[in-house]
Formats: structure tokens, sequence, C-alpha cells
């Protein structure tokens, strides 16, 4: 088959899904094609593939740790263009794929479906329009039509791929709010990581070790300087920073001997296998990753941002983390650490977490669902 995979680049999440798609897909024999942008296409192609630049479509703003919906439309409106439509079909008719997988991604999906081609969505996030509501008159206008858009969306493509375990164990049920008569359409794959536990050999580091995902730009910045000063706290524990994409360890010129900044780095995997927690922000393609590695999570989800903040409240319902605040203090944030490390019921959990997605082995299955229907729709692949 040639399988086109078009992703939104606002979070690394959705990359990083598109590329375990990828590579399984290729390591069973099929050609695959990213498409992309901003730093999501830098990931992709250090990753060592090919990525087509397609036009942005999403615009996230805040400051302070908080989403700001109302700066968020005015760039994701100035940002678009009405030729953006067409540079995608042009692709289309490039590469000429016999299914499309859209991760968040809309543009892609119209364009399939102007061109007839079987067209999968890709997501965990099926109830926007809460993060219009109690905003004023007009951003609650463009959450009525947001809505309406999407829901159209998910009724029109082939099938909806929920990249999270199966209900009732997903972490994104609060988010999960589609209309009956889409039912036969969802697909819970389990968790679409790039490396299985198995596969992948841990970096060494000291223990116990704290990872950090959040990263020091932007309105998260605050959050990052809260957990570096509570890894001030006890020299005891130590810490692991990824710091992110452009951020510099010469910015931070007080750290402590208890903290390494590694920067970016296109593989985090080595550093989850050999860290005993997380901290992370909401977002789902981190959270679903850290489970899937068997990490106890603390999730710091930004605020009036709905889907991380149920994400958040949901990993602490699991009983495998705890869902903290930008305002949380490092007092606080070191007490969450020392009680997650040591308390046996956070890592009894993530465990059973890490041997289900072993289970489910949700790139394998995403693959077979594809490979069954598309040869339904073409037997000669």
């Amino acid at each position: 088959m040639k399988v086109l995979l078009l992703m939104c680049g606002e979070g690394l999440g959705h990359t990083s899904r598109c590329l375990a798609l990828g590579k399984e897909f290729l390591s069973a024999g099929h050609n695959v094609y990213f498409g992309a942008y901003g730093y999501s296409k830098d990931l992709v192609e250090k990753t060592g593939y090919t990525a087509y630049e397609i036009p942005p479509e999403l615009a996230l703003v805040g400051k302070a740790g908080t989403l700001n919906m109302r700066k968020s439309i005015a760039k994701t409106l100035q940002n678009s263009s009405p030729g953006d439509i067409r540079k995608i079909l042009k692709l289309l008719k490039e590469i000429e794929p016999d299914v499309v997988l859209s991760d968040g991604y809309y543009l892609g999906i119209l364009a399939a479906k102007y061109r007839k081609i079987p067209v999968y969505f890709v997501g965990h996030q099926f109830n926007m329009a809460k993060f219009f509501r109690n905003k004023g008159p007009l951003v609650g206008l463009a959450g009525k039509l947001v809505k309406k858009f999407y829901t159209r969306v998910f009724r029109s493509v082939d099938g909806i791929i929920v990249p999270d375990y199966p209900l009732p164990y997903s972490v994104n049920r609060r988010n999960f709010v589609l209309s009956r008569d889409i039912n036969d359409t969802i697909f819970f794959s389990g968790p679409l990581i790039r490396w299985k536990y198995g596969e992948v050999e841990a970096k060494t580091l000291p223990h116990p070790n704290v990872l950090s995902t959040i990263g020091a730009f932007g309105y998260r910045a605050a959050i990052f300087r809260s957990v570096l000063e509570a890894a001030k706290l006890d020299p005891g524990i130590n810490y692991t920073f990824i710091t992110g994409p452009g951020i510099e360890a010469s910015q931070f010129p007080e750290i402590p001997g208890n903290v390494e900044l590694t920067g970016f780095t296109e593989n985090p995997f080595p550093y989850f296998k050999g860290s005993d927690l997380v901290i992370t922000a909401g977002g789902h393609g981190t959270l679903l990753e850290s489970l899937a590695f068997g990490l106890p999570i603390l999730s710091f989800p930004d605020e009036k941002h709905n889907e991380q903040e149920n994400n958040a409240s949901m990993i602490e319902e699991m009983g495998c983390g705890k869902r903290l605040s930008y305002l949380t203090r490092p007092e606080a944030i070191l007490a969450c650490i020392r009680e997650l490390l040591e308390e046996e019921q956070y890592a009894r959990k993530t465990r059973r977490a890490r041997e289900l997605a072993e289970t489910l082995d949700g790139p394998a299955a995403v693959r077979r669902l594809l490979e069954r229907e598309v040869r339904k729709k073409c037997p000669e692949k």
C-alpha cells in the first residue's frame, strides 16, 4: 500500500504517533509518506524520514500556563489561506495514496474525501466544543461552528482510530463524546508508541531519577522553573530535563548538581526506560508514552485547556499519578515526587499499564486494520 500520514504540528504527540505508524507500515513492506510542518516536520526529518511541507492548520497561544482561546483563534485565522486546500490536493495527486491517515489534521480529510481516497482520522480529543465555553459570545459562536464542522468530519471518514487504551482504561475517556451513529467506525488501537519497552536500552541514570519533559518555553516556562526549584530542595533525588527545541542549558546558570539538562532529543525512550517517574504537561501523547513504559506521572496540564485537564484528572483517578497546577509550589511538587516514588501502589498500577500496552501493540493493530480494509476496496493490494 501507499500510506500517507498527515499530522497536526501543535504538540509533538501527533508527530510521535505518526512516526510509530510509519515505522510499523515500513517494516511490513508498505510505502509511507509523511506530511508535516514546523518543528513537527523537523522531528520527522531528524528521525531519518523525508517529509512533505503541508500548511499549518492550528495555532495555540497562551501565557503563564494558561491557554488563550481568543488569541489562538486569531492566530489560526491569520495562518489560514484559501490556497491551503489546493496544496493538499496537489500532494494527493502527486502521491496517489491508497489510504490517508490524518492525525488531528482536518485539511487532509477534506482533500482525501474530495479525491475519493479512503481516509482515517487519528485522534484522542472529541469534545472540542468545551474549549469555547464561557469565553464570550464571539468565542461561543466559533465553538458552535467548530462543533458542527468536526461532527460532519467524523461522520464522513472511513474510520476513527483512537490511539489509547480501550474503554474502560482510556486516558481520554472524559474527552470522548461522539454520537452513537458512528460507533461502528471507532477503533481503540492501544498506545501508538515508536518503540516497544523490550526494544529499548535504558539510559544509564542515577536513581531515583525524575524525567521532566516540561519545555522551558512559552507559557510553560514558569512550570519548568518551579520543578527546577523543587530539585534543589532534595539533592538525593536526581532529575533529567528534556527541555524542548531551541532551549540551551546556558539560559539557566544556577543548575544544581542533581539536575542534567539534555536539550531536545528525537528519541526520549531510553530516558523513559532509565527513569522512575515522569513530569510532563497534560498532552495525551507523552502521558501514553509514560504509561507504556510503566512510569508514574506528575501532570501539569495547561490551564483552560480542557482536554489536558481531563487527561491529567484521569491519570490521577486511575491511580497512575497526580494532577498539579502551575501555581503548585516547589515544596508541594517535591512532596508529590516523594509519594509517587515511595508508594508501591503507583508502581503496580503503571506496571499493569505497560503490560497492557505490550499486549495491544497499537501500531501493529492499526496496520492490520488498514490492510484488511484497503484490500476490501482494492483486492489487488
